[in-house]
């Protein structure tokens, strides 16, 4: 029985050991995925205004050392003027008002295996029927480990 108890802990201490000396450094994913709309075909810019009933190709460029897996765009009003901004463009903005009918459009896609490199190309309507005014629009991409980079930008939807 001692040898069976001896022989249980020797295993479980060899795959303990095991498990953790397994994963080399130069494995691990430390870097984020990054999102570019700086380029010619970037769509929208900061302060970019939209045209209801208009459709826009919503692009950026998406890069990730290892490998990309899912992207989503999230496009909402801003009549309060929050800010979750990362772009260096500080906009107009209209007076602060209560939504009525806003704009809201928060899709996911999945990126093929594989790509470091992908352009976002997405088309989007806007409404006729929804409300004018101050805007954000959010892309974020997530790599296969799970890093997430997101980057938003104001935009105004006018008539």
């Amino acid at each position: 029985m001692k040898t069976i108890k001896l022989g249980f802990i020797a295993s479980l201490m060899l795959l303990l050991v095991a498990s953790c000396s397994s994963e080399d450094d130069n494995e691990k994913d430390l870097q984020k995925p990054t999102i570019s709309l700086n380029y010619d075909a970037g769509f929208p810019k900061a302060c970019e205004v939209l045209t209801k009933g208009e459709t826009y190709h919503f692009k950026a460029q998406v890069t990730d050392n290892l490998e990309l897996a899912a992207y989503s765009i999230d496009i909402h009003n801003n009549f309060d003027h929050h800010t979750h901004d990362d772009q260096e463009a500080t906009c107009d903005l209209g007076t602060i008002k209560d939504p009525v009918n806003p704009f809201i459009f928060i899709e996911n896609y999945s990126i093929d295996q594989g790509l470091t490199s992908y352009e976002i190309n997405v088309s989007i309507t806007i409404p006729n029927t929804i409300d004018t005014g101050d805007y954000h629009c959010s892309f974020s991409v997530t790599d296969v480990t799970g890093w997430q980079s997101v980057t938003s930008m104001d935009i105004k939807i006018v008539e």
